[in-house]
């Protein structure tokens, strides 16, 4: 049996165990968006969009988290909407040192990256700024022909 952070990393499914026993499949990371299961991959990813000079976007969710649930899809449709910008997810839970060292104090936060560097962030579900807040950092950033 899977625990609450078991990650089928093919998928980019990440199981939650519910508080009635019963086990659930939350999508929290499809489209564009890539999971994060290790400091490594984090500094890869990073690593990567400086080179191509993109604006990263790191969504630190949980798969408890009801509001975290709510905006994964609407997350995933932005990360396809917007290919320019690099679509991260961080389960603080898996990765706990490393959310801590972002001072995570609500899930979900989002954190704008240009790089490696924090130019803007939001904590919540809300989706109209999520969406305001793509829509400035990818009109500030150059697109490649």
């Amino acid at each position: 049996m899977m625990s609450k952070n078991d990650v089928n990393r093919g998928n980019n499914w990440i199981k939650a165990h519910a508080d009635d026993d019963s086990d659930h499949i939350v999508e929290l990371a499809s489209g564009n968006v890539q999971l994060i299961t290790t400091k490594e991959s984090w500094d890869q990813k990073l690593d990567q969009a400086r080179k191509e000079s993109k604006i990263v976007i790191a969504n630190f969710s949980a798969t408890w988290c009801g509001p975290c649930k709510v905006i994964a899809p609407h997350y995933c449709e932005l990360s396809v909407k917007y290919p320019s910008i690099m679509f991260l997810l961080v389960d603080v839970d898996e990765l706990a040192d490393f959310s801590t060292s972002w001072d995570i104090k609500a899930t979900p936060t989002f954190f704008f990256l240009k790089d490696g560097k924090e130019v803007d962030k939001l904590v919540g579900a809300n989706k109209p700024e999520l969406e305001k807040k793509i829509v400035v950092v990818n009109d500030v950033v150059p697109h490649k022909q």
